[in-house]
């Protein structure tokens, strides 16, 4: 049995996609990025953290696999977690706002006795936003709980005036390493 250690209604959305039968874990795992981590690794470093706390909730089941994820939107160095209000999301489109980011997305599967892992890393550029443009977006509730503030399937989608790499990556999963994973490839 696949178990995804993710609450996130578009993780599961993204793996029923790949046909995937699956069951969800609510895990919790802190999410604090450590001094001079760089942000790939600590994307990288929570995505096995979830799975492995999930993998601790079913070992005992006979061929369970665990796919944990993170997805984080990085500017420089700057990782751009969750928003904790409003305002915050606000001055994080500000500072999105025509300039191009990185979105990196890290799935690690855990086994009984393996351990294996995909990143997908795409790039995203987002077109100049005025205040009322951003307050409209931020007024609409859908950047709370989304890395950066936004979600790329949502209203998000006109303000990126160019994405190179994985579509669903930046939702949360991407699909093409993710199946290359769940295939042992």
């Amino acid at each position: 049995m696949l178990y995804l250690a993710s609450q996130s209604p578009r993780r599961r959305d993204l793996l029923d996609q790949l046909g995937e039968s699956h069951r969800t874990l609510d895990v919790e795992v802190e999410e604090v990025r450590g001094q001079g981590e760089p942000p790939e690794a600590y994307v990288s470093r929570v995505a096995h953290a979830k799975a492995l706390a999930g993998f601790t909730l079913v070992a005992g089941e006979v061929g369970a696999r665990v796919l944990g994820a993170d997805t984080e939107v990085i500017l420089g160095d700057e990782v751009f977690g969750k928003p904790r209000d409003a305002a915050d999301a606000a001055a994080m489109l500000r500072r999105l706002a025509g300039r191009e980011h990185r979105v990196v997305s890290t799935a690690w599967l855990v086994t009984q006795g393996a351990e294996r892992c995909v990143t997908s890393v795409s790039t995203v550029r987002f077109a100049p936003l005025d205040e009322p443009a951003i307050a409209a977006y931020v007024g609409t509730g859908e950047c709370m709980g989304k890395a950066g503030a936004y979600a790329i399937q949502g209203r998000a989608a006109a303000f990126i005036e160019y994405l190179a790499g994985s579509y669903s990556g930046v939702m949360g999963l991407p699909l093409y390493e993710t199946s290359q994973l769940l295939r042992g490839q």
